[in-house]
């Protein structure tokens, strides 16, 4: 068990074939998106350093030999913040910026 961090290990498969090196730098740029993936430096995220952050961290990003086009990787946030209060936050600041819902 962990105090304030919540971590999973996500598959994603896409419908066609993907370039791991476009996934990584997609990563680099997507705020509240932190990249910590150097395994031989055991440079990876662990819940310990979540706790506390509003940020989503992912590491060990490869790709998932036994299936086609699929994507593996460790994300680990905050279960308390981004998992829960934070993260309502931003889904109705977006809904507002997208015009669904009516800010005050």
């Amino acid at each position: 068990p962990v105090s304030g961090g919540h971590s999973e290990a996500i598959n994603v498969t896409f419908e066609k074939d993907f370039n791991l090196s476009e996934i990584r730098k997609t990563f680099h740029h997507t705020p509240g998106l932190h990249v910590q993936d150097n395994p031989e430096a055991n440079i990876y995220p662990m819940p310990i350093f979540a706790k506390g952050k509003n940020d989503v961290f992912v590491g060990r990003i490869r790709r998932d030999e036994s299936l086609p086009n699929t994507l593996n990787m460790w994300v680990v946030a905050d279960n308390l913040r981004k998992g829960a209060a934070l993260n309502t936050i931003q889904i109705a600041q977006k809904m507002i910026k997208l015009g669904i819902l009516k800010g005050e």
